[in-house]
């Protein structure tokens, strides 16, 4: 077997390979830029970006487990206004390939009124709909726990603009294929699954949780089993593109996660474990392609679906 195919495409971006740090586990890239060129890297998810600044939760924030951590960070950004004038140019500066902007929110025209603004930035490719934010209007409840809230931001979005929007949907749900059909009936072009699970921890000296918030969302290895029966239920429920995210540690990770119905593979908690994660994982690919007999990569997408 000769060279092996890395390049996939997500809803018509195409991306030279089909690994991209997560949101919230890379910033803007600056300090990854410092250890290694982002350009070998397929896309990048930048950080949950809202129309208003944010100084996020209070600390402590992090929490470690077994196979995993706990944030609790908040959505702490400097708004869309900054991003767009400060961390943009920057990005262009430091990486040359297709951006994922992730936008937060709290009413379904706040969505919508950042996603207009970002209608111009060329650089961003992908528009990722984070809905696991907590919609102010219905009690706090999470706009990604009800297939209704969920549609109902992805076709706010969907009005506003052209790029493609993947909603990055909440495993926090009994049902998450109700939320993904809903969503896709209202323009969705795509998925990102999964978000955090809730957890919490308790500090066996104070008797206090550990967070401020005291809950948090568990990401790591934990939670990659649950991430890939997601993967896999979507799939097999809606016919859009999937970027798989959750505990995905290795280039073997990626494959199953790609063999599950994935097209592309979003690192988050290996980021900052080891900041050379995405690096390592992109270096490993073709020989994990080779022990799987394939010369290009997309044809893992969904292929455990044809046994």
């Amino acid at each position: 077997m000769g060279t092996v195919d890395l390049s996939v495409t997500l809803a018509g971006v195409a991306l030279k390979n089909p690994i991209i740090p997560a949101s919230g586990t890379f910033g803007y890239g600056r300090e990854y830029a410092e250890l290694f060129d982002l350009n070998v890297l397929g896309a990048f998810s930048w950080k949950g970006t809202t129309a208003a600044p944010r100084d996020g939760n209070p600390q402590p924030r992090i929490a470690e487990t077994p196979c995993g951590m706990l944030n609790a960070i908040g959505l702490q950004n400097p708004g869309i206004d900054a991003i767009i004038r400060e961390e943009v140019p920057n990005i262009a500066r430091i990486f040359q390939g297709p951006v994922i902007a992730n936008v937060g929110g709290f009413t379904p025209m706040e969505y919508a009124e950042t996603c207009r603004k970002l209608e111009e930035v060329e650089q961003c490719a992908i528009l990722e709909i984070n809905v696991s934010c907590p919609n102010v209007h219905a009690g706090g409840r999470n706009f990604g726990s009800d297939a209704g809230a969920a549609a109902e931001v992805a076709a706010a979005v969907r009005r506003v603009t052209r790029k493609p929007v993947f909603m990055k949907l909440s495993p926090n749900v009994a049902d998450i294929t109700e939320i993904a059909r809903a969503c896709a009936d209202a323009g969705a072009d795509g998925f990102c699954l999964i978000n955090t699970l809730l957890g919490m921890r308790v500090d066996l000296k104070t008797r206090r949780p550990v967070l401020a918030n005291r809950t948090g969302g568990l990401s790591g290895p934990a939670v990659f089993p649950v991430a890939l029966r997601m993967v896999w239920d979507v799939y097999e429920a809606v016919k859009l593109p999937i970027i798989g995210c959750g505990g995905v540690s290795s280039a073997e990770d990626a494959a199953e996660m790609m063999l599950a119905g994935a097209t592309a593979v979003e690192i988050g908690a290996a980021n900052l474990r080891d900041p050379y994660a995405c690096k390592r994982i992109i270096e490993d690919l073709p020989g994990v392609c080779r022990r799987l007999g394939v010369d290009r990569i997309s044809d893992l997408t969904g292929a455990a679906h044809d046994q």
